[in-house]
């Protein structure tokens, strides 16, 4: 989730998970089905789903922070069961339990939870200096500091260019690489710092560091390669007529998150028009449910982190 100068003050680390109730609704359409909560953060949209599901139905949730894993383990319901790993790893969960092909749905809220932003010793915000790390797994991987540290400055540009989309990467790149000879970088606050010093063209209402921040957040967690994986086990994993349901926080998610259900809704684009071909010979293996949702005013107003929010949904037709 991207960062702004606007993120609200940490209260007690609390979360409030974006668009919960349209979110669960379009999930859990069979209340005796088995579910997956791909991303179980805090537990949000666990306990909502819980709260829907039958005596019958079960839900199995993933995450690979270890304070999500912690978080979960106060959750005392039988019908439910939490995985450390990353999201991406879902199908290979999904089999461990004997339920690949059999999901009847599977939720992906990806981004950063508030706690995480909120506790400066994780390092994910500017506006709260702490380790240099963005981590979502802190015992596992490159940490932000050291992938500066290492980085050229062509793949720094690119990472801020392709991961930011900041305009003026190259610059701000050559700004990191000439300061960490003097000094490596170790901390948000200097990081932050650096990136303001050097960016010639603040945005109106967004802190100039926004951008690098969320760029090496999604670099070092490789986030967009995980999402593209998780999608695809997603699909398989899914019983014919469960619900994909994916909540993304910026453009670079939901474009991928877009193209994936249009490219399975249209199914074999390769065909002459006008062939009857049968649609399990055209591939088209989702239907789409609705257009993109986005949170209310009121959602936005309480949670200010939920203003990108997209949420998309999809039915698996075989």
């Amino acid at each position: 989730m991207s960062s702004s100068a606007h993120e609200p003050k940490p209260r007690g680390y609390r979360h409030a998970s974006v668009l919960l109730d349209g979110a669960v609704e379009a999930l859990v359409h069979d209340p005796d089905g088995v579910y997956l909560d791909g991303t179980f953060g805090r537990g949000g949209h666990s306990r909502a789903i819980l709260e829907r599901l039958s005596p019958a139905g079960r839900l199995i949730a993933i995450d690979r922070d270890p304070q999500a894993i912690a978080e979960a383990a106060t959750l005392e319901d039988p019908r439910f069961t939490i995985e450390r790993a990353e999201f991406a790893r879902l199908g290979e969960i999904a089999r461990a339990h004997d339920l690949h092909g059999r999901l009847s749905g599977v939720l992906l809220d990806i981004g950063v939870s508030s706690p995480q932003l909120d506790d400066p010793e994780r390092g994910f915000s500017f506006l709260r200096d702490g380790p240099l790390d963005m981590r979502m797994d802190p015992t596992q991987g490159e940490s932000a500091a050291a992938f500066i540290a290492r980085a050229p400055e062509g793949e720094l540009a690119r990472v801020f260019k392709e991961y930011g989309e900041e305009r003026y990467a190259r610059r701000l790149a050559r700004a990191i690489v000439a300061r960490r000879v003097e000094q490596p970088f170790e901390r948000t606050g200097d990081l932050a710092e650096v990136v303001k010093t050097a960016h010639p063209a603040w945005e109106k209402h967004k802190h100039p560091a926004t951008r690098v921040f969320q760029a090496l957040r999604i670099q070092v967690n490789g986030e967009l390669e995980q999402l593209d994986a998780a999608l695809e086990a997603a699909l398989e994993a899914l019983a014919p007529g469960g619900h994909l349901v994916v909540i993304s926080f910026h453009s670079l998610e939901d474009r991928r998150v877009k193209r994936f259900i249009r490219h399975h809704v249209r199914g074999d684009t390769h065909l002459p028009r006008g062939i009857p071909v049968p649609d399990a010979e055209l591939e088209r293996r989702l239907e789409a449910l609705g257009k993109a949702q986005r949170p209310g005013a009121e959602e936005v107003e309480e949670n200010p982190r939920a203003r990108s929010a997209v949420m998309r949904v999809a039915r698996k037709r075989y």
